[in-house]
């Protein structure tokens, strides 16, 4: 199907927030507030019946701020959840972070823990991310729950990737493996895979891309280098057999779908019971926008069915 009008609109929006004639910092403020107006307020989405909490704990690298949402009633599980951001950008307040972690709650009737991991900069890069969501991820086990309640671990796009890492870490050094991952969208590769010819042409109607050029900006900002990528960074390099069932999640206009379809072929070749949802109309991020939409909401509910599974 074609893009959805959501995201054209959005698109031609961000086009003329973003005219020529500013300086590239100025640019990038007006996009961010145009989104931040197109978007919404994720911290307005509506809570009822969710109690939240903000917490710290303790990690190797520092304190790691985390986001707890449980549902009224009985607690049928757990998910730890990382929102996505290029691993530069992010934070519990985003949709990606605080709507998905209250529609979780509220659909599947778990408890929900979103994770506030350090993000790449100059002196933060890899492995401390994912320190810091391993981190999370012991002490949220070790939180209780009702005997036999499964526990879920998941994330979008890089923060998919750091839920992946997570589960190969557990599996490799021990620890309380996961039920069930949910992936949405996950940046897993580098280089990132090449698109079909059939999707290339598609995606030429896409105006925001992730080029050539993005991606290994965004993987040397998180590693210090594009040579010698270590497995842990991307785990679509990694050994992936021994992993719980997986659920993912793709957006159908995003160039970084190809490192989804190959993750997947990937986790079936090796064992690995996966199910996929293509999201249609969708691009890259868009479990960042409100529930309302349509695809988000089935997105969620193909999430939740695997918990309850």
């Amino acid at each position: 199907m074609p893009i959805d009008e959501y995201f054209t609109t959005m698109f031609r929006g961000l086009e003329k927030a973003t005219a020529p004639g500013e300086t590239e910092a100025a640019k990038d403020a007006l996009a961010q507030a145009y989104m931040r107006e197109y978007i919404g307020d994720a911290l307005a989405w509506d809570a009822t019946g969710i109690a939240i909490e903000d917490t710290e704990i303790e990690g190797s690298h520092g304190p790691i701020p985390l986001r707890l949402y449980r549902p009224e009633g009985t607690i049928t599980g757990s998910v730890l959840w990382c929102h996505g951001g290029g691993f530069r950008h992010g934070d519990l307040d985003m949709f990606e972070a605080h709507g998905v972690s209250i529609e979780l709650a509220r659909r599947a009737g778990v408890a929900v823990a979103s994770v506030d991991y350090r993000l790449a900069d100059g002196t933060v890069k890899y492995p401390v991310p994912s320190d810091d969501v391993l981190a999370a991820w012991d002490w949220w086990c070790e939180q209780p729950l009702p005997e036999g309640a499964p526990i879920g671990l998941g994330g979008a796009s890089a923060g998919a990737a750091l839920a992946l890492t997570t589960a190969l870490r557990t599996r490799d050094l021990g620890g309380r493996p996961a039920d069930v991952l949910l992936l949405a969208y996950p940046f897993a590769h580098y280089p990132n895979p090449a698109l079909s010819p059939a999707l290339t042409a598609e995606m030429a109607a896409v105006p925001f891309r992730f080029e050539p050029e993005g991606v290994e900006d965004m993987v040397r900002n998180y590693v210090g280098r594009i040579s010698d990528v270590p497995p842990n960074a991307l785990p679509g390099a990694a050994r992936l057999d021994g992993l719980p069932p997986v659920r993912l999640v793709v957006s159908e206009y995003d160039d970084l779908r190809a490192s989804a379809d190959l993750l997947e072929r990937q986790l079936r070749e090796v064992g690995v019971p996966v199910e996929s949802y293509q999201a249609q109309g969708m691009t890259h991020g868009h479990l960042n926008h409100s529930v309302n939409l349509p695809e988000v909401a089935r997105s969620l509910d193909f999430f939740v069915k695997g918990l309850h599974a």
